[in-house]
C-alpha cells in the first residue's frame, strides 16, 4: 500500500461491495460528515443514511465514486476503514423509476392522517430515497461536468 492510501472495506450482510486501496473516504455518520485520510486515528462511528464518497487519484486525474450507504458502524484503525453497513448501493444498483415512485408515494402519503409510528416509517424511506436519488445522479452529474471541462479547454 502506498503511503498516502489506506485500505477500505464495505461490506453488508449480503456482501462485500468494496475492497481496495484509497486516498480519502468521507462518510455521514450520526454526528455529521466525517473525513479520513490515511494514518487517522482509530475510532468508531456509527453511520447514518448518507452517502459514501471515496477520493482517490490515479496518478493523472482525482478520481471520486459514491455509493449509498443505510445505516451501520465505521472503524478506523491502522490505517484501515471497515465500514459494516446495514445496506450499500452502488449508482448503477438503483431502480431510479421505483426510487422515484417510491418519493412521490411518500409524499401524498404525507398529506394524510397517519399515525406517529407510520410517519416515522414514511420520514426514514423518505430519507432513504433522497439518498438514493443523490447517488444514482452523481455519475450524470460527474460526466457533465468533465465533458464541459474538456469543451472549454
Amino acid at each position: 500500500m502506498a503511503a498516502n492510501k489506506m485500505r477500505l472495506r464495505v461490506a453488508t450482510p449480503e456482501s462485500v461491495k468494496l475492497d481496495e486501496d484509497v486516498g480519502m473516504v468521507i462518510v455521514r455518520c450520526i454526528t455529521g460528515d466525517m473525513g479520513i485520510l490515511p494514518n487517522h486515528a482509530p475510532i468508531s462511528a456509527i453511520l447514518d443514511f448518507g452517502v459514501l464518497r471515496i477520493l482517490d487519484n490515479d496518478g493523472e486525474e482525482d478520481i471520486e465514486r459514491r455509493m449509498a450507504v443505510f445505516g451501520g458502524i465505521a472503524q478506523i484503525k491502522d490505517n484501515v476503514v471497515t465500514i459494516l453497513a446495514n445496506d450499500a448501493q452502488w449508482p448503477e444498483d438503483i431502480d431510479i423509476a421505483f426510487v422515484q415512485s417510491e418519493r412521490e408515494r411518500m409524499e401524498r402519503r404525507a398529506k394524510e392522517d397517519l399515525d406517529a409510528l407510520e410517519i416515522q416509517r414514511d420520514q426514514i424511506l423518505m430519507r432513504r430515497t433522497l439518498v438514493q436519488i443523490e447517488v444514482s445522479s452523481y455519475p450524470l452529474l460527474s460526466k457533465i461536468e468533465h465533458d464541459e471541462a474538456n469543451i472549454n479547454q
